[in-house]
């Protein structure tokens, strides 16, 4: 099996840095259609036989120009966003800024229970990108391409890599940024990590 995760595309709550996780389901701005029509011009010559998205419209439209050449979707909710909480759709503050540097702290101590108010803790997401990983193990070998978003990007990479989610702050990611994995003996070996190569104009990574 032959994978490529990207994140989803610019939108323009990303460029105004307003919250988003799985509670917005916000669309690509112009940035983040250009992004995915650079994406689709580079690789769309892959032998994808199966696209996999979360729920959330902008993973859809970043894999657009695949869907509309028929290739076969799947839907998994498990890829969703994080739910930051009562926070989502409203921009950053010197508060929340303060609690999200507590909560990330606190998962970089093994806390994973640790959530933003109303939100969703580290155990809850990777427990959900547990099952999306056990049902990888189920496929037959194929090439998939799997459109995802920011944290849940940083969580599904470390769990594949068999890592703890202490480490998760080690994945970097960027709109439309792309990793690549082989399966082999029921193991992920990561051949290409944070790509961005199909883009003129690069975009901010997060580390």
């Amino acid at each position: 099996m032959h994978l490529y995760f990207i994140r989803h595309g610019e939108t323009e709550f990303n460029r105004l840095g307003i919250v988003q996780g799985s509670g917005v389901d916000s669309d690509l701005n112009e940035i983040g259609r250009r992004q995915a029509a650079a994406f689709y011009e580079y690789y769309h010559q892959e032998p994808f036989d199966l696209v996999v998205t979360s729920a959330l419209k902008r993973t859809h439209q970043t894999a657009a120009g695949f869907l509309e050449k028929g290739l076969p979707w799947v839907i998994k909710p498990e890829i969703n966003e994080i739910n930051w909480g009562h926070n989502e759709g409203k921009p950053h503050t010197a508060e929340s800024t303060a609690i999200y540097r507590n909560v990330i702290g606190e998962w970089q101590k093994g806390n994973f229970q640790a959530a933003f108010p109303g939100g969703e803790s580290a155990a809850a997401l990777g427990a959900r990108l547990s099952m999306f990983i056990d049902w990888l193990h189920t496929r037959p070998a194929n090439h998939l391409l799997v459109v995802s978003h920011g944290r849940t990007m940083r969580a599904l990479i470390t769990l594949l890599k068999g890592k703890a989610l202490t480490e998760m702050e080690g994945v970097p990611h960027a709109n439309t940024a792309c990793y690549s994995a082989r399966l082999n003996e029921g193991k992920f070996e990561f051949i290409m990590e944070n790509d961005l190569r199909h883009l003129d104009e690069k975009p901010e990574i997060i580390y």
